[in-house]
């Protein structure tokens, strides 16, 4: 990494190894940057430092640190002072542990840096803890002082290197007080299911895959006015009803979710998991069959009622006729519900 530049140079303690290393940032930052200007005619806007005493403008050469005590007083303070700091981690990464990834909360995650050995004295001890770490499968805690102050980092390995991100000290990360619901909330089986079934169909994603959209989208715009043209317009956004279901938004976001990946209508249905499935699909497949049931008797009924009259009709005379199919109908008539009873009628009458 001898083409990056070192923004601190010193040795990671390792018990009684030590190892000369240079630090490095780990991370950049492609946001586009603004410089503030006049809107009448353009001219940049610049901030002078002047000295407050002499009410002139001084260069950054004469510029130090001072400390304001809580009477006013400005107490000097020289980067000699700050390099002579009586403590072991002026110019060092002092190891003080090592413990398993999980034990370090995320909210406590820094700027991150990488560690490059200085020089070939430092290859040997360095590839040594870089291996270490790797079998261990644990990270380092160390403590070290960067730009003022005295700061808690994680050692870990990444590819054939060993980075280094900055911790917040346990103090500075604040409970999570005030920001959950202050109100009972009860989530039902059934909206779990749905959330599940939208975070299945979200999947997983190749952080490779994502990008600046906005910084994509800024480029544009000065790359139009730059050539005299007019920037692309925002297009409008779709603009729905306001959603009030919890059910009816989870429904609608599997369902959209799944259409953008190109599944067809019927697999974008929102379905109960599996787990679940079998004892809230119970219900609806009862009330399924009671109302073919409903439907099949009167069906079968007057089928049978047909067929048996063409029969009888077939076998007698035209007077013994009439008068057996009146008999008959009436004893049949008896038997069968009100339903039958009225489709019979209807269809003497006729």
């Amino acid at each position: 990494m001898s083409h990056v530049r070192s923004i601190w140079n010193g040795a990671i303690s390792f018990g009684l190894v030590s190892i000369p290393i240079k630090l490095v940032n780990a991370t950049e930052s492609h946001s586009i940057s603004f410089r503030q200007i006049h809107t009448e005619d353009g001219g940049r806007i610049r901030y002078r430092k002047f000295c407050e005493l002499e009410d002139r403008e001084v260069g950054n050469q004469e510029i130090g640190k001072g400390y304001e005590d809580s009477d006013g007083t400005i107490i000097p303070i020289t980067d000699e002072d700050l390099a002579r700091l009586p403590i072991p981690t002026a110019r060092t990464i002092e190891i003080v542990a090592f413990v398993p990834s999980d034990r370090i909360d995320p909210l406590q995650m820094d700027s991150a840096y990488y560690l490059a050995a200085s020089g070939a004295p430092a290859a040997k001890p360095y590839t040594l803890l870089r291996e270490a770490l790797k079998r261990s499968n644990k990270v380092a805690i160390a403590k070290f002082a960067l730009r003022g102050r005295e700061r808690l980092g994680m050692l870990r390995v990444v590819g054939d290197a060993i980075a280094m991100h900055g911790l917040l000290w346990p103090d500075e990360v604040r409970a999570p007080e005030g920001v959950t619901p202050d109100t009972d909330v009860t989530v039902r089986d059934k909206e779990l299911d749905l959330a599940d079934a939208l975070m299945e169909t979200l999947g997983e994603v190749d952080l490779e895959d994502l990008h600046d959209e906005y910084r994509e989208a800024l480029e544009e715009v000065i790359a139009a006015k730059a050539a005299g043209e007019t920037p692309p317009e925002l297009p409008e956004p779709e603009r729905g009803g306001k959603v009030l279901d919890l059910m009816a938004a989870l429904e609608n976001s599997v369902r959209a979710a799944r259409e953008s990946r190109g599944e067809s209508a019927e697999e974008a249905e929102v379905k109960p998991l599996p787990r679940r499935k079998t004892s809230r699909a119970a219900p609806k497949e009862t009330g399924a069959k009671k109302s073919t049931a409903k439907k099949t008797p009167a069906e079968k009924t007057v089928s049978s009622r047909k067929s048996t009259s063409a029969k009888k009709t077939a076998a007698k005379s035209a007077s013994a006729k009439s008068s057996g199919t009146k008999s008959t109908a009436k004893k049949s008539t008896v038997k069968k519900t009100s339903a039958t009873k009225k489709t019979a009628s209807r269809k003497r009458s006729a």
